[in-house]
């Protein structure tokens, strides 16, 4: 199931002095949804392998692959309970090797997810931690007196409903949990913990990893006196409790960038190496600068800009750009406008009408971005979210706040591979998710067979931005809005690229554009009116 050219043929960037990762791209794949290769109706590591020709085809850099570790499942692998394991329901080491040196071989490279902010309370850590005051992990996670009272240390709440505080009779105290209460936070102040956190991620480095994502880093240090969070301005959506409160003692601490530090002292020893952060929140920005500034923390990070947007505008785009400069010691920034977290865009910003026509223009928006840009499984395909039932709800965090959160689940569903396959080409037998009709339309295979589709669109804009230095790690040079028209420029060397988006369903007429300069049009662009959702990406 191939695209139209050679993986092995594709240009790749230019000796230089930059690192591979400078503008890549890379390609989200959350392992459950992929592919079934064994009958479980559960993606696994293999499939992952059988799909890799199609994966590398797209024209990405890099694959990043949602946990696959050892855990009870209780928040689908983000609940570890042995870092240096792959789960048998995904496979086994040997299966994770066969993947690595086959995405090598087709000039992949290979991202994994780390979690560093907590842990399973099934780890053998939080065993032993929990066993008692004086044992050698004893410290290992954020544990805490009750008040006087009995009532928990602080106010804090957790990110999935309800306080944030377990009691355990075993001590006798609270364990701080931000997500589920099987999730124990790990205490990031301590430096054996940090010990034991690198040594997990020099044993994917052994391996052969590329590099890293790391999950909820900004939850990795709390407030070591416990101080209550105050409550947050009023406004806002407000579907969970932690909603009320500025979240500003149970994360965020100011040391996290000195851990920070330590990651690149261990990546730097390895071949380049590249790690990108998860930042969410309020003070997002600000940490994922903090995280990334100068040559001696990550390399990138990427916050929520767009994940949660209720709509793709011009001001959107232009304000976010304006948030990352090039100026000293400021960051590389990563973009994304969906994955295993949020709904699907073409779902946020898209009516059913103009989807098709949307879709095109939001991946070549992604491909005009300065940074680098993140695909999500399916993105490529156009997939919407699917509307689950709540008998059929995985997620725990829609399940804990029915009907208010909109479930993950509906961007978890399998890949449509087969149009006229039950499943979808997914698996022999029915998968853990629907797949959703709407979806299993838009199938892989059906996608091949049709030029003009969306898959074969992503292909060429991610083949443009892979060919002209400009797109791909140029400087941003302007980015303005004039209504809903967006313009994106874009320099390297002696080359200059103005981007020209349309972001509405109207018409636009524009300053004539000599047609010889136009490396690309977008749903049938013309050099002096941009129709709806219509982009022209020219050469000045």
């Amino acid at each position: 199931m191939n695209l139209q050219f050679d993986p092995q043929t594709l240009p790749r960037p230019e000796a230089e002095q930059l690192p591979w990762w400078k503008g890549a791209v890379t390609y989200h794949i959350y392992p459950r949804s992929f592919v079934d290769s064994n009958g479980d109706g559960i993606g696994d590591l293999p499939g992952i392998t059988q799909r890799l020709d199609y994966v590398a085809a797209l024209g990405v850099d890099a694959i990043w692959i949602s946990p696959f570790f050892t855990s009870p499942m209780a928040d689908f692998g983000y609940d570890v309970s042995d870092y240096r394991d792959v789960d048998p329901i995904f496979g086994t080491l040997a299966d994770f090797d066969a993947l690595l040196e086959r995405a090598h071989a087709l000039g992949l490279k290979v991202l994994i997810d780390q979690v560093y902010s907590h842990t399973s309370d099934q780890h053998p850590w939080f065993a032993e931690s929990r066993s008692g005051r004086d044992n050698p992990k004893a410290d290992w996670y954020v544990w805490s007196d009750p008040k006087p009272d009995g009532s928990p240390p602080s106010n804090w709440q957790s990110v999935f409903g309800g306080p944030a505080w377990r009691w355990d009779a075993r001590r006798r105290q609270y364990y701080l949990h931000n997500f589920l209460s099987s999730q124990p936070q790990l205490n990031g102040h301590n430096l054996q913990v940090q010990d034991a956190l690198l040594d997990v991620m020099r044993f994917w480095l052994d391996r052969g990893v590329d590099g890293f994502r790391i999950d909820a880093l900004n939850f990795l240090m709390h407030d070591p006196d416990l101080r209550d969070n105050p409550p947050a301005e009023e406004g806002g959506k407000r579907s969970r409790p932690c909603d009320y409160q500025r979240r500003i003692h149970n994360q965020s601490h100011g040391d996290i960038p000195g851990f920070t530090e330590r990651v690149r002292q261990l990546t730097d020893q390895y071949n380049a190496i590249f790690t990108v952060a998860e930042v969410g929140g309020r003070n997002s920005e600000a940490e994922m600068k903090a995280f990334t500034r100068g040559d001696r923390r990550l390399n990138s990070a990427y916050g929520f800009n767009f994940l949660y947007a209720d709509r793709l505008t011009p001001s959107h785009v232009v304000e976010a750009m304006r948030r990352w400069p090039e100026e000293p010691g400021v960051g590389w920034p990563s973009w994304a406008f969906e994955n295993h977290d949020a709904p699907r865009a073409a779902s946020r910003w898209a009516p059913s009408t103009d989807r098709e026509a949307f879709a095109r223009v939001k991946i070549a928006v992604l491909a005009a971005l300065r940074g680098n840009i993140i695909i999500y499984q399916g993105e490529e395909l156009g997939l919407t979210q699917v509307d689950i039932p709540f008998e059929q709800l995985h997620d725990p965090e829609a399940i804990a706040n029915w009907p208010l959160t909109l479930s993950r689940d509906g961007a978890r569903t399998p890949m449509p591979w087969v149009a006229e396959h039950v499943h979808g080409g997914f698996g022999s037998v029915a998968p853990w998710l629907p797949v959703g009709e709407e979806n299993r339309a838009r199938a892989v295979d059906r996608q091949l067979a049709d030029p003009h589709s969306l898959l074969y669109h992503t292909q060429a804009m991610l083949h443009l931005r892979r060919t002209h230095r400009a797109l791909r790690h140029g400087r941003l040079v302007r980015c303005d809005q004039d209504g809903s028209l967006l313009i994106i420029e874009r320099m390297a060397g002696e080359e200059t690229l103005r981007c020209l988006f349309n972001l509405s369903p109207e018409p636009i007429t524009i300053a004539p554009v000599p047609e010889d300069a136009i490396l690309c049009s977008v749903n049938h662009a013309e050099p002096t009116r941009l129709g709806p959702f219509a982009a022209l990406f020219v050469r000045l």
